[in-house]
């Protein structure tokens, strides 16, 4: 099963534990608003890949690792491809490779042949850094052009398995940067007991020249990055940080 490749990022040092050979895979169905990789969207073009070629990719850079690198597997959305995701994983872990998958978990239903498939791939899963992207339902479709339900749905059950999880935040000025919303998102983080780490990422820019190289139309142009006060309450009331 090849998997479509969008790029790949050989000495990853933001997407899991250690040092991470990073895949990007193509397609998201989700439209997020302050997405810095809109040419991740489309399901066609990128690359396409053996899970056999990237494991023999990858294992070249082993020695970089050390005790908590391995393979991360981002996008775009991973689990729009999980027949190639779970091939690409039951190879790495007959390898000893440390396994991990950067999702916004829209794909996810709790029933049904994919969902078969999504608890196989959790057998062969270390480890899942997961977005909130909103937790207030409206603001979320407002944010994305999707529900969260399903979402949620997916952080209750990693919780269920004992997968565990980092969660990582946005935080952006008019729709997340906000202290109710806030307190709503570290209560239901409250609720989880698998959660191992929390990032709060500030809204940046750095993306916005792809949407106007693809002819997307861009609604933050005029928003700005949050304060740094503004970031730093929000780390408090998430008490962002690794977790117990």
């Amino acid at each position: 099963m090849d998997g479509n490749i969008h790029s790949i990022e050989t000495f990853g040092s933001l997407d899991g534990p250690g040092i991470r050979f990073v895949i990007f895979v193509q397609g998201c169905a989700m439209r997020c608003l302050f997405c810095h990789n809109p040419d991740t969207w489309k399901l066609e073009g990128g690359t396409k890949r053996s899970p056999d070629s990237l494991i023999e990719q990858a294992l070249r850079y082993r020695p970089y690792w050390g005790d908590e690198g391995g393979i991360t597997v981002s996008g775009g959305e991973p689990l729009l491809q999980i027949d190639f995701l779970l091939e690409l994983f039951q190879k790495a872990k007959a390898h000893g490779i440390s396994t991990c998958i950067d999702t916004a978990g829209q794909p996810f239903r709790s029933s049904g042949p994919w969902f078969d498939r999504f608890q196989e791939l959790m057998k062969v899963t270390d480890l899942l850094l997961m977005d909130i992207k909103h937790i207030n339902p409206d603001m979320h479709r407002k944010l994305t052009s999707h529900p969260n339900d399903n979402i949620i749905a997916m952080f209750r059950y990693l919780d269920e398995i004992h997968k565990p999880i980092w969660i990582r935040h946005v935080l952006l000025p008019g729709y997340t940067d906000n202290d109710e919303y806030l307190r709503q998102t570290r209560a239901f983080i409250d609720t989880l007991h698998n959660v191992k780490h929390i990032d709060v990422l500030p809204f940046h820019k750095m993306g916005e020249f792809k949407w106007k190289e693809l002819g997307y139309d861009y609604k933050l142009w005029d928003t700005k990055s949050p304060t740094q006060e503004r970031v730093q309450n929000a780390i408090r009331i998430l008490k962002a940080g690794p977790q117990q």
